[in-house]
């Protein structure tokens, strides 16, 4: 049965896509004709500007094309697109944010204390990672689904979790919580890591676990969130009965697909930022190298010296 039964509302949401081309076009005003109101800004760079036009257009594509619909019908796509809003748009949107415009943000006391507090390497990594594993707890995931509020809430904040995750790693803002050299690499290992339990229990649970991909009740419930009610109700006289009617994969290998995609995504992308990283290190201890000699031997002396 094709998604174009759902409407043009549903597929497209025209009300969120109305709210990304307002989102880019403030960042256009605020980072060119209206940066002069402001004190202490710099010029936008092109790849700020390619970042955070990036990370909008991919937001809509997760959460506001037919992608999103179809995140609704398989537990694969929904993991699709929790992969790339936290792995991918996430850091995406941190990047392409001035430093000058975040400065502004932390000019207000409780953004920064916010920040300063749930951006600690620790604490952010514990968050990001048990948000992730929360949100996907049967039990949880299918009330959220059931729930437009609880579900707007859960997005939201898993999302702000994955700006607090990525900030240690990317900001480059004094006097903000950040990782160095082998201390970044250690921090991504250990993500991974922790992500490992939520992701294989997915994929090795032998039966399908969430009721709003293999009821038909529940999932019909679910379908709330993203298409109008006045659609579904004019929907079902259809004998529309469940996800199986636009999808001849069984709910199970869905299940499991969803964990399998979610994982090896996860592991691409922190491979990448791991390998950028590393050279980005490599290059600083080279640039470095004068300087590192000079205060080991400096050491070495002052060792020396206290030995005697």
């Amino acid at each position: 049965m094709p998604l174009s039964i759902f409407g043009f509302r549903a597929l497209w949401s025209p009300w969120f896509l109305l709210i990304i081309i307002l989102g880019m076009a403030l960042y256009l005003l605020l980072t060119t004709k209206m940066r002069h109101r402001f004190k202490d800004t710099d010029p936008v760079t092109k790849s700020q500007l390619f970042f955070f036009m990036a990370g909008m257009v991919m937001l809509y594509v997760i959460k506001g094309s037919p992608l999103d619909l179809l995140g609704h019908i398989l537990f694969s796509i929904h993991m699709v697109q929790m992969a790339a809003l936290l792995l991918i748009v996430a850091p995406l949107i941190i990047m392409g944010i001035p430093n000058w415009m975040w400065k502004k943000v932390f000019d207000i006391n409780i953004f920064n204390r916010i920040f300063s507090f749930f951006t600690k390497p620790i604490l952010s990594l514990l968050l990001f990672s048990g948000m992730f594993s929360v949100y996907h707890i049967p039990l949880i995931l299918d009330n959220v689904k059931l729930s437009p509020i609880l579900h707007t809430i859960f997005t939201i904040t898993l999302f702000i979790s994955a700006v607090f995750f990525w900030w240690p790693i990317l900001n480059t803002l004094k006097g903000q919580p950040k990782l160095h050299g082998l201390k970044k690499i250690g921090y991504v290992i250990l993500s991974a890591i922790l992500i490992t339990p939520a992701c294989s229990l997915i994929i090795f649970v032998d039966v399908p676990v969430y009721e709003t991909y293999k009821s038909g009740e529940a999932w019909l419930q679910a379908m709330a969130l993203c298409v109008p009610a006045s659609t579904l109700s004019g929907l079902s006289g259809l004998g529309i009965s469940g996800p199986e009617l636009f999808t001849n994969m069984p709910t199970l290998v869905d299940q499991q697909l969803g964990g399998i995609i979610m994982k090896v995504f996860q592991e691409l992308i922190y491979v990448g930022v791991l390998g950028s990283i590393f050279i980005k290190w490599h290059r600083e201890e080279l640039d470095n190298a004068e300087e590192i000699t000079a205060n080991a031997l400096l050491e070495r002396q002052r060792l020396t010296m206290h030995g005697q």
